[in-house]
């Protein structure tokens, strides 16, 4: 938690400040702030509030950068500084958000923290420069030029501020935050960066009438990437549908793929694993007991981790047998077939499962001192069952005590 108060402290005094000069100095082209204002409204209306999401608000995103880098309206100077801009996009996206607070989607301190201090990022830097001679006239390559770097400073800018709040909010290594928000610049946030810039170049040559005009292309991508979501959803629901046929069977007891799942999650995120990496381990710790339908005996409370190691890799080549069949992606199965084959020739995610399923496997029933005792019993086996980082790595996060594991049934 240490950074998030520094953060949230830093953006509230840039707000107060930017709103106290625009109060001093009066609103200037009231018409164009009106405009942005009412297209990051928009923006935030349309704000999506689902699980994992990167840019929750990609459109109020755009049209807050646009206004930050518009430096003419249809070839008149634009009359608007830095604090101007802080001030119309706080208050726009505040407004944009009181649907969600009603509905009980409050958009976060850190959503508001990082549209702050990005924005300001981008108005401080760009303002000054475009009353200089070479950028006066609001259009020219020199122009368009310094809006593309000023984009990536502040693309680089946000990623840092949200790997930063993401890394004291959950203690997860922020190295694998800042590569996933480095990634993601990639898609959704290259698009959101090029509409800004459209945007800002579009105004400053056509006027007002371009905002509705290039906002269409990313409300579009919007849709597609609420669609994508869908169907990423649907898929996880799918695998973890499938990993439920043990529990249904008897094989396993109940919940028992979901708590390795979790936890296997936790773990990954703490050994830095990043988020494909994390998806494959997820779908892999859920159907990793999946080859136990092929048993005719049933092992006694699917405790796999005591059964004679030949055994343990005739259950996981089985049960990468069947996730192969089932069409999920090929490294789930070679993570399913690996979790039994010896510690130093497993690729992490095997390690990871196999780990924490002797975990809970050892923990389940064993008492209130069940999991200390497993856990000791797998430092003892570090030497050649177990992967000492993994097992490490474990005790860390049940040392931290904020994971909460699916119940039995």
């Amino acid at each position: 938690m240490t950074a998030l108060r520094p953060v949230h402290a830093c953006a509230a005094v840039t707000a107060a400040a930017c709103l106290s000069v625009t109060l001093w100095t009066g609103l200037r082209d009231a018409r164009v702030a009106l405009a942005f204002g009412v297209l990051i409204t928009v923006g935030e209306l349309t704000r999506w509030s689902g699980p994992r999401v990167r840019q929750a608000a990609p459109l109020g995103t755009a049209g807050s950068l646009s206004y930050a880098l518009l430096g003419a309206d249809a070839g008149q100077p634009a009359g608007h500084g830095a604090a101007q801009v802080v001030t119309v996009v706080l208050a726009a996206s505040l407004l944009g958000g009181v649907p969600h607070i009603w509905c009980g989607r409050s958009p976060t301190l850190d959503h508001l923290a990082r549209r702050v201090l990005t924005v300001g990022f981008a108005a401080v830097c760009f303002q000054p420069l475009r009353h200089q001679h070479a950028f006066a006239d609001g259009s020219g390559p020199a122009h368009a030029l310094l809006i593309v770097v000023l984009l990536l400073l502040t693309a680089l800018c946000d990623a840092l501020l949200a790997a930063a709040l993401a890394h004291a909010r959950t203690g997860w290594p922020f190295g694998a935050l800042l590569r996933d928000e480095l990634r993601g610049l990639r898609g959704i946030g290259s698009a959101v960066c090029a509409t800004g810039a459209v945007m800002a170049l579009g105004v400053a040559v056509a006027g007002l009438w371009a905002l509705p005009v290039f906002c269409l292309p990313l409300l579009l991508a919007q849709l597609s990437v609420r669609r994508y979501a869908a169907v990423r959803a649907t898929y996880r629901q799918t695998i973890a549908s499938l990993a439920r046929a043990t529990e249904i069977a008897g094989y396993t007891p109940a919940g028992h793929a979901r708590r390795v799942a979790a936890l296997s999650l936790a773990v990954g995120r703490d050994l830095g694993l990043t988020r494909p990496e994390l998806a494959v381990l997820e779908y892999a710790a859920l159907m990793h007991d999946i080859g136990q339908l092929s048993l005719v005996d049933p092992v006694p409370a699917g405790a796999t981790a005591a059964l004679p190691v030949p055994e343990q890799r005739r259950i996981a080549l089985l049960g990468g047998a069947v996730v192969r069949q089932t069409g999920v992606a090929a490294a789930v199965a070679v993570v399913v077939e690996r979790q039994a084959d010896p510690c130093a020739e497993q690729p992490l995610a095997a390690r990871i499962v196999r780990a924490v399923n002797a975990y809970e496997e050892k923990s389940r029933d064993a008492g209130p001192e069940g999991p200390l005792r497993a856990l000791e019993e797998l430092r003892l086996a570090t030497a050649g069952d177990y992967a000492p980082e993994v097992v490490e790595s474990l005790a860390r996060v049940l040392a931290r005590g904020s994971l909460t594991l699916p119940t039995a049934g």
